[in-house]
């Protein structure tokens, strides 16, 4: 655990948990890996205020909050520029898609289910750590900052949040588009290198974009990844086979998400 502690030592975390027992819980599991700079507050309003005064590298919050919800609380930051890209993880046993689809879309950048011990809280921080942090090199030979990324999200949070990402690994030229509609029109007249795409969008979802490029577009090799928060085995398996080239999930996973960007831009150099 030493070479995690030193890693945390500048850290500030600010914890959003209106329980005084499981917030002395956190802090202690906080102690316990190095991270001894964490402040703690009980609402979404505290930590908002909080955040203003001095904003914390992440915040680690329960999902149901006195004031707002978790999910509310991640997109108020999102629509604060100097809130925008604070790190967020969420704290919550809750699976059901509908309550964490909004906070997913909003910027989200780990989930930690209750119960979690010190080891898996490391873990969460030290990825979102990764993802957000200095830039990264792909192992490959692959110029990325010429690369013409298209990012294909009908949410504006998320697509600036993925931004981020790939800037970090290098990635400087995007273009955006809310569906895959729009991203069909900018496709006719501009070629790119690489299309990151959500699956459940309005107008033209992700399979069928996918199907467009693959069979109607003049661009019909460019690599595409899927970033998506869908579960359902049937519509993943249904995107595969319309030729999707990696599928990520959301929140990313930063290891994952450079070793789909490294091998499908590879296979495209080859």
């Amino acid at each position: 655990m030493t070479n995690i502690s030193s890693r945390f030592e500048s850290t500030r975390l600010l914890l959003v948990e209106p329980s005084a027992l499981q917030a002395k819980i956190i802090q202690r599991e906080c102690e316990e890996i190095g991270l001894t700079h964490v402040h703690t507050v009980g609402s979404a309003a505290e930590a908002l205020e909080t955040m203003r005064v001095e904003r914390p590298d992440v915040v680690l919050s329960a999902l149901y909050l006195p004031d707002l919800p978790g999910t509310e609380l991640v997109a108020a930051m999102r629509t604060d520029l100097r809130l925008e890209d604070v790190a967020f993880i969420l704290i919550s046993s809750e699976t059901r898609p509908q309550a964490l689809d909004p906070v997913r879309q909003a910027g989200l950048c780990g989930i930690l289910p209750k119960p979690f011990n010190a080891s898996q809280l490391a873990k969460a921080i030290s990825r979102t750590l990764d993802l957000l942090g200095t830039r990264r090199d792909l192992d490959n030979d692959i110029d990325l900052e010429e690369l013409r990324v298209l990012l294909v999200d009908d949410s504006p949070n998320a697509r600036k949040f993925i931004r981020r990402i790939l800037s970090n690994l290098g990635l400087q030229h995007f273009i955006e588009a809310n569906n895959g509609r729009e991203a069909m029109a900018l496709l006719a007249d501009t070629m790119v290198d690489l299309i990151v795409t959500d699956y459940n969008m309005p107008e033209m979802d992700g399979r069928e974009f996918v199907e467009y490029v693959r069979t109607r577009s003049w661009q019909q090799a460019v690599p595409i990844l899927m970033v998506t928060s869908e579960s359902d085995a049937g519509r993943l398996a249904a995107v595969e086979e319309a030729g999707v080239s990696g599928i990520c999930d959301k929140p990313l996973e930063p290891e994952m998400l450079l070793d789909l960007l490294s091998n499908m831009l590879q296979r495209e150099s080859d």
